[in-house]
């Protein structure tokens, strides 16, 4: 039986969806020393949420609100209150981690798609896991 199937080699990061992702980082920075590495929302052109990614050492936190109460995302933070969303893996390639997975029993969550912005691209899939908890797969676009 091959070691390490899905070629997994670090957790990326872990998201938390949350009421209010302001208030959260600020706790994770002020509390536990974590530094604010990135934010998304409205002031970078994200219309539908906002989100801080914090860092400190190897651990990563994605600290996520929606901004429209009828989202999928508002819906998972009515029914389990502010928790993990997703933890996600660096992965040698995503697709191939994903096909796998879905191989050996796993649903689809979020199929291969490329994300991208100024700043480069990324390999993304996810797959269910318990509840209503997914495990995403990323991992760099060849060539960049």
């Amino acid at each position: 039986m091959d070691e390490n199937p899905l070629k997994l080699r670090k957790l990326h990061h872990i998201e938390f969806l949350v009421e209010n992702a302001k208030q959260a980082a600020y706790f994770y920075r002020h509390a536990f020393g974590f530094s604010l590495e990135a934010y998304a929302g409205l002031e970078t052109g994200q219309r539908e949420r906002t989100s801080y990614v914090l860092k400190q050492g190897k651990a990563g936190f994605v600290l996520t609100t929606p901004l429209f109460p009828d989202e999928a995302m508002s819906g998972h933070i009515k029914k389990h209150g502010d928790g993990v969303r997703d933890i996600a893996f660096d992965v040698q390639d995503s697709d191939q981690a994903f096909e796998l997975s879905l191989a050996r029993g796993a649903q689809a969550a979020i199929h291969p798609r490329t994300l991208a912005d100024k700043n480069g691209s990324i390999r993304h899939a996810a797959i269910r896991t318990y509840g209503d908890t997914i495990h995403s797969f990323i991992s760099t676009v060849p060539g960049q």
